[in-house]
């Protein structure tokens, strides 16, 4: 199980980096343009990503910061919002890569900023849903940068894997 989460983990950051890449290109004006995405601009979903990774982060290791919004504004600037995502997915990697087999069905008990009432899960299931929530919100960046006039992005994890570089994650399952 590990080395599935260990794939995803750095799908995620590599992912996020040609995102980065993609937003770096962008004047601040074009950056903070409401294209209709669930968060506006592009910095309200990046900013999105990056608060909801923080928030599972801080629930899964009880260790950084623990945002109370999930539409906070940590930066106003893609530059800092762009350093705090680099910390965060090494993060996030260095997390799973401490994991033991046996910590993916530990549960955890967390308070969902959006009810009142706790919920208990498996570490294995919750690792899932942050990195569909990170794949589902990249959508809607790409689909911004493309409402911007910007070309589309590979992101496909099936051309991250072809990449040499990442051949020691794949091997047997």
């Amino acid at each position: 199980m590990k080395q599935q989460f260990r794939l995803l983990a750095a799908y995620n950051a590599w992912a996020n980096e040609r995102l980065y890449e993609a937003a770096q290109a962008l004047d601040d004006d074009a950056y903070h343009t409401d294209k209709g995405a669930f968060f506006g601009a592009l910095h309200g979903t990046l900013s999105h990503l990056l608060i909801t990774d923080r928030v599972w982060l801080y629930r899964l290791t009880g260790q950084g910061a623990a945002p109370t919004s999930l539409r906070a504004l940590p930066y106003d600037a893609l530059a800092p919002l762009a350093a705090a995502r680099k910390i965060e997915d090494r993060r996030l990697i260095d997390y799973v890569e401490a994991l033991e087999d046996a910590d993916f069905g530990r549960e955890i008990t967390y308070q969902p900023l959006s009810m009142p009432q706790p919920i208990t899960q498996r570490i294995w299931p919750l690792l899932i849903h942050l990195f569909n929530h990170q794949t589902h919100h990249r959508g809607q960046a790409h689909a911004t940068l493309t409402a911007l006039g910007r070309p589309s992005l590979v992101l496909d994890i099936a051309y991250f894997l072809s990449l040499p570089e990442q051949a020691s994650l794949v091997g047997e399952a």
